[in-house]
């Protein structure tokens, strides 16, 4: 009987149970090496990103390391599926160290091993691999396309700290049947009573023609607290001391205190960790 290692995966981005995950995982990986051979070991990463090389994996890499070890403990790797283990080119940088330490790997898809010397098992891994960069990409430019209309044209609060002078509100249940199920709601900012005169006061005096220094030193001076001061749970790490001419700055060129919702000021951008070697991924 054949000794198996199970590879898998699951990132938050998958919007899964990782305890789901696995198991639905493991279960395709077991009918597959069924009358075959067992799993001894497990390698399964948990909030790692598809897009992530098998090297900057923990589980991955450690499994990875294990494949020079004569005493490694297992003869052959099985995954459960080939979309949620290799991402873009993935494989092709991937499976080479498996056949220069002889070690099989099983894939569902397949049937079963890998046959190294196989176009059309080359030909499908690197199909999955493709299938799964493109999944990524449509999931983000769906998110990204569907929460910037629901910002732009429903005027839908969706998340985030609230600004100075605003508080959050409840707006109902979840427009989604599943999630209203669960008790999610939706939430929408409202003037918050203490804090919401004091922007109104900035405008003003901002209109009157004074500076920001002039305006945060004002306030100052009547011990009115600052924004760093009246949530202090959310900023430790400043002193809340005095106002700054920037956080008055930021309260008058904030687009939300002119009726307008906000989304992705701040959005991530990937790039490569090293030009030189690109395997290392972004």
């Amino acid at each position: 009987m054949i000794r198996f290692a199970f590879a898998g995966r699951v990132s938050t981005e998958d919007q899964q149970d990782p305890n789901a995950s696995r198991n639905w995982q493991v279960g395709r990986a077991r009918a597959l090496i069924d009358h075959h051979g067992h799993i001894v070991t497990e390698f399964f990463d948990v909030g790692q990103s598809r897009s992530i090389p098998w090297k900057r994996r923990p589980q991955a890499s450690q499994l990875l390391d294990m494949l020079a070890r004569p005493d490694r403990g297992f003869d052959a790797v099985v995954i459960g599926e080939p979309q949620r283990a290799f991402y873009g080119n993935q494989f092709g940088l991937t499976f080479p160290v498996f056949v220069h330490y002889g070690v099989q790997l099983w894939v569902p898809e397949v049937g079963g091993p890998i046959d190294p010397e196989s176009e059309a098992h080359d030909l499908i891994m690197s199909v999955f691999g493709g299938m799964s960069k493109g999944e990524r990409n449509r999931i983000k430019i769906r998110v990204r396309a569907a929460m910037a209309a629901q910002t732009q044209v429903e005027g839908r609060y969706l998340g985030g700290r609230p600004p100075y002078g605003y508080r959050l509100a409840d707006a109902g249940p979840h427009p989604n049947p599943s999630k209203a199920a669960d008790g999610k709601r939706l939430h929408t900012l409202e003037p918050d009573p203490a804090t919401a005169p004091v922007v109104q006061r900035i405008f003003h005096e901002y209109l009157t023609g004074l500076g920001f220094f002039a305006i945060a030193q004002r306030l100052t001076n009547e011990d009115i607290p600052c924004p760093s001061a009246n949530d202090r749970d959310r900023n430790r790490h400043r002193s809340g001391i005095a106002w700054s001419k920037s956080a008055v700055r930021v309260i008058l060129t904030n687009p939300r205190y002119t009726g307008h919702e906000v989304w992705n000021k701040q959005r991530k951008q990937e790039s490569l960790i090293d030009v030189d070697d690109v395997a290392l991924g972004h």
